[in-house]
């Protein structure tokens, strides 16, 4: 006798919305959440939200189909904690640069208990700018962050000490290249100005002076006001998240795959800091590909750490309303 397929008494376009939404907590560049999606009867669009984009500080898209690609995973990951199973379209549309996936093909398959544990995650992850404790993370925990990332397409590789220093050199260099450029400090200052509008850094989660690290991190011409403390980063791992192409939907892959690499560090109580300056100069990124030997494109610089258990975490960043980011009118539309 057949085996009948699993059902369920909620909706799929319920479905479908709830993964928009859970999506919206997924990690962005200066949280622009630069991403918008479409609910269908029977699929979930992602498109880019150009007006949240950088126009000086990522003029080609790359960190934001990233962020978006991040967004993708996230609703990826709710749909499977609901028991729905989707097959994914990346870039479907050749002709419509805007259109980055498309959720399609549902099925309910049963409520995945794994998945169920990692909304969980999304629910608690945030980037913490301070410095780490002195213990390591472990070897083990490290190398399940590195086959989570692989699985989603790109690859992350942990730096030696030398590559470390290299680093730090060049993110030095390009946070002085974007220091100097007056369309860069102007963006920078837009986005760290945004109270109450749900999006951008607000001053409680930007450190209140720059906290002792290996590897500069981002100055963002203005003090917050989450405290530091003494701690350096020299327990700190570093990486470099690639791949072995270029072009948006590898870009897209990459932001999946920071979402199941930072999902994962999460449930490990690992910190994660993404560094995007030294991918954002030319001149800089190349050298990030320099490190890879030439056989890669840099993607991102990602910081993971234990977070030091004497302070309580920075506050999560704010987020735009569900109505700003998931449209819902197709489905309206088709009920009438």
């Amino acid at each position: 006798m057949s085996q009948q397929p699993p059902t369920t008494d909620r909706p799929l376009t319920t479905a479908l919305a709830e993964a928009a939404a859970m999506a919206g907590h997924a990690p962005s560049v200066h949280n622009t959440q630069p991403w918008r999606w479409r609910v269908l009867p029977d699929a979930l669009e992602l498109r880019t939200a150009p007006d949240r984009g950088l126009a000086a500080t990522d003029p080609e898209g790359r960190l934001l189909v990233l962020s978006c690609g991040a967004a993708l995973h996230h609703a990826r990951v709710a749909l499977a904690a609901e028991g729905w199973a989707a097959t994914v379209e990346r870039r479907p549309d050749p002709a419509d640069d805007g259109l980055l996936a498309r959720l399609t093909g549902l099925r309910h398959e049963g409520v995945d208990p794994a998945a169920m544990r990692t909304v969980q995650c999304i629910q608690v992850r945030r980037t913490d700018r301070r410095p780490v404790s002195d213990e390591p993370v472990p070897g083990d925990v490290l190398e399940e962050i590195v086959r989570a990332a692989s699985a989603e397409g790109a690859r992350l590789q942990l730096l030696s000490r030398d590559q470390v220093l290299e680093l730090a050199a060049t993110a030095a260099h390009a946070g002085t290249v974007e220091a100097e450029d007056p369309q860069l400090r102007a963006e920078l200052e837009y986005w760290t100005s945004r109270s109450g509008t749900g999006t951008g850094l607000p001053p409680e989660v930007l450190p209140e002076q720059a906290p002792q690290t290996t590897v500069p991190a981002r100055d963002f011409g203005r003090p917050g006001t989450l405290p530091v403390g003494p701690g350096h980063d020299r327990a700190a791992r570093y990486g470099l998240l690639y791949g072995d192409e270029d072009e948006p939907v590898d870009w897209l892959r990459a932001g999946e795959a920071l979402s199941a690499a930072w999902l994962t560090a999460t449930r490990h109580g690992v910190s994660v800091v993404p560094l995007s300056g030294a991918v954002e100069v030319p001149g800089t990124r190349q050298t990030l590909r320099q490190l890879l030997a030439g056989l890669g494109y840099p993607y991102l610089v990602l910081r993971l750490g234990l977070a030091d258990p004497a302070h309580a975490g920075p506050p999560h960043t704010p987020r735009l309303a569900v109505a700003q980011t998931v449209d819902t009118s197709a489905v309206r539309d088709h009920l009438r």
